[in-house]
Order: structure tokens, then sequence, then C-alpha cells
């Protein structure tokens, strides 16, 4: 698919991944809306991106109405929907029963599973509901192109994930029957489940503590590059070819139990 002149929705982008992910497909000629909860860092980013390039929402992916919203808006103001890219999501940890011999709230176990993986599958459905209407755009009568995001945690999560691992292994789990089922309307669908990388949270740790989580992977040594993962996104949008995939982009760590 050729990028120049679609429009994308990147949700959680207005940090980390999302972020980068956004300024990689302006830099393709790609119009942006940013979904966040965190309206004043969505407004940064788009000041950054440029308003001819990127609006910004305040969206809830959980919330069926907020989404809807925020493609109606997103729509009026680019025109057809092409790109959606899925970043939004937690990860606190919390073992399953703690230190105090006290279970793990199942609260806490469904607020990881509703922000991650029904969140990601809400953004998903309403999305795909617009991009089948779309008029095909390459001559494979392809329509649009969704990329989730999950977590190396979906195939080897620690101690302390078992709702962030779950999550994240429903992401993976859903990618090829979504993509079978789209296959029909020209929407394709894919995975990037990242190792560690540096996002702004990551590097709020003591240097020592980046640099060891750096040595833990086996090549290159060092963490994960927000660039590298926008280079994925940008590669899966225009490939038409790449469709039903999870890839894994952690430079062959394979996280230890704890």
């Amino acid at each position: 698919m050729n990028l120049q002149g679609k429009v994308a929705i990147v949700t959680g982008g207005a940090s980390g991944l999302g972020q980068a992910a956004a300024k990689a497909l302006v830099a393709k000629g790609v119009r942006v809306a940013i979904f966040d909860l965190n309206g004043e860092a969505a407004a940064e980013t788009v000041a950054g991106l440029g308003e001819q390039h990127a609006c910004a929402m305040v969206v809830d992916v959980t919330d069926e109405d907020s989404v809807q919203n925020g493609l109606d808006r997103a729509i009026e103001a680019f025109g057809e929907l092409h790109i959606v890219v899925n970043c939004a999501g937690i990860g606190p940890p919390a073992k399953v029963i703690d230190r105090e011999g006290q279970p793990l709230p199942l609260d806490s176990f469904k607020k990881i599973i509703d922000i991650n993986l029904n969140g990601t599958f809400n953004v998903v459905r309403l999305a795909a509901a617009r991009m089948q209407h779309n008029q095909p755009v390459n001559n494979d009568s392809g329509r649009g192109v969704i990329i989730n995001v999950a977590s190396v945690a979906a195939f080897d999560g620690q101690i302390g994930q078992p709702a962030y691992a779950a999550s994240k292994a429903g992401i993976v789990g859903m990618t090829l029957p979504v993509a079978r089922e789209l296959a029909r309307y020209g929407i394709r669908i894919n995975t990037i489940a990242p190792g560690l990388f540096m996002t702004p949270l990551v590097a709020s740790l003591p240097e020592a503590a980046v640099e060891s989580l750096g040595n833990s992977v086996e090549y290159p040594k060092r963490l994960g590059n927000p660039e590298e993962f926008a280079h994925l996104v940008v590669c899966m949008a225009e490939n038409d070819y790449f469709n039903g995939e999870t890839v894994r982009l952690d430079g062959a760590i394979r996280m230890t139990a704890r």
C-alpha cells in the first residue's frame, strides 16, 4: 500500500512506541489521528507533527461511544481510514499471591484485560466496520491494515505478569482468525510483539538498571529504539503480502522467570 495521502489512527499515540509510530507514518505522508487518554500529551504530539498532518482526540479504548466518536472525528477531519495502530495498554506487575499471602484482586486482573485485550478488540471491530466501505487502494482490492501491539510476555511472561501476559497472548491469539475473516473485505491485520524498548518509563530508571536490561538482550546488547518499532509498523502497512502474522521484535531475548 502506498502510504502517501492515507489516514491512520494510533491509540496510545501520545508517548512511547505509539508516538514513534505516529511520527514514522507522518514522515511517509500519512495523516494521523492520535487517540489517547492524556489530552495534553496528545495535543503536544500533534503540535510536533504539525496540525496539517495530525489531530488529537481524548479516547478511552474500552468505551464503545468514546471510540465511535473518535473515529467519527478522525474521518471527518481526514476522510477515509486506512491504517490502525493499537498501542494503548498498561502493565503494572502483580503476583497471583502477594507477600502477605493474599490473592490478586480479581478487579485488578480484569482492568488489565479490559484495557489491553478488550480495548484492542474494541478498536479493531469498530475501525474494521468503517474500513470495509473504503474504495480499494491497490490491485488486490485492499482497503486497509490493522497493526496490534502485543509483547514478548505473550510467549515468556515473567512472575508478576499473569494479567499482562494473558492480555497480550489474547492479542496474538486473535490475529489469525481476524485476518481470515477480514480478508473478504481486503483488510489485513498483523501483530508486533516488542521486547525491551527505551520508552519514557524505562528511561526514567537508573542508568545501571537500563544497562542491565540492555545486557539481557542477545544482540544487539541494548534496549530497542522506538524508531525501530516504528520502522516495522511502516513495513507492515506498506507490504500487502504481510498478513495474519505476529512478529517478535526483541533482539532475540527470551525472558527469564523473574
